[in-house]
């Protein structure tokens, strides 16, 4: 890793408060954007616009999804704007660069009936209760994977029907929670939490067998489980999305699914305006006689 790297990673933690998972992301984005550069004969301090224009071409032809290769942009105009404050760089090749439009791909989602058909489906476990009280509640609340499996007990409103949430750049929300998911988590909180700890204590909510935070890894695992013990496809954000899209198609302001779902930028959240539109589409197409 080179020097400027590992000094530019320190900062976004030290000085801007990334998360731990946001800053891996950006170092796996850069040394691949680095590798790259340096193939021309270039390094961090002298890459320019074409540069970046080629690696973002170079990750569609090598099928990064929308999403990543947005990711690589934050990163690299986050590195830009980082080598001006350290006078490393006197230009910024990434300003005025812009997400790439036009092949976006809509996020995965379900009807509201397959969600619930996941919701009720049972996976035999000694934790059943755990994953379903998981389930429940990134559907009943919108959270990322990263926010669900580090759900502090502290930040739990049950009586008042909310859940603080720390989010992307250490960003809290207040979401609220619905009966289904709090009265799962209660149960779990009551039967399971204490037997996993049995004398031992934790400040997160859901935790292993051990005793420890759930990973990320281990949640993905139940999720795919449950999703095919139901004879649907689920990925790790797929009851997130679930949760945005729902919420539109039920006529919800544009705004407040933004807060709920935590995004900083509303045009991330407009997506799911187009999913519900795509959805309308479809049942058009299937059910009118002239469609």
């Amino acid at each position: 890793m080179s020097d400027i790297l590992k000094r530019f990673l320190v900062y976004l933690s030290a000085e801007r408060g990334l998360s731990s998972n946001t800053i891996d992301a950006y170092g796996t984005d850069l040394k691949m954007f680095f590798a790259f550069i340096a193939a021309n004969q270039k390094t961090p301090v002298n890459f320019n616009r074409q540069d970046i224009i080629e690696y973002i071409h170079t990750l569609r032809q090598r099928g990064y999804s929308y999403r990543s290769i947005c990711r690589f942009i934050a990163s690299v105009r986050s590195l830009c704007k980082y080598l001006l404050i350290e006078r490393e760089r006197f230009d910024d090749p990434s300003e005025n660069l812009h997400r790439p439009k036009g092949w976006q791909h809509l996020p995965n989602t379900l009807s509201v009936e397959a969600v619930v058909g996941v919701l009720k489906t049972t996976v035999e476990t000694r934790y059943v209760m755990r994953d379903i009280a998981m389930l429940e509640l990134m559907y009943s609340s919108g959270l990322r994977v990263s926010e669900l499996v580090f759900v502090e007990m502290v930040n739990l409103q049950l009586e008042a029907g909310f859940i603080k949430v720390k989010g992307k750049g250490s960003r809290e929300r207040l979401v609220p929670i619905n009966d289904r998911a709090r009265q799962c988590i209660v149960a779990y909180c009551k039967e399971i939490r204490p037997f996993i700890l049995k004398k031992g204590t934790s400040p997160y909510l859901f935790l292993s067998n051990r005793g420890k935070p759930l990973t990320r890894q281990r949640f993905w695992q139940t999720i795919k489980a449950y999703g095919k013990a139901a004879g649907v496809e689920l990925s790790p954000h797929t009851l997130r999305h679930c949760f945005a899209t729902h919420l539109v198609e039920g006529g919800a302001d544009l705004r407040s699914v933004q807060r709920m779902l935590g995004h900083a930028d509303i045009t991330t959240t407009q997506i799911y305006t187009k999913v519900s539109t795509e959805l309308i589409r479809k049942e058009y197409n299937e059910c009118h006689p002239r469609a």
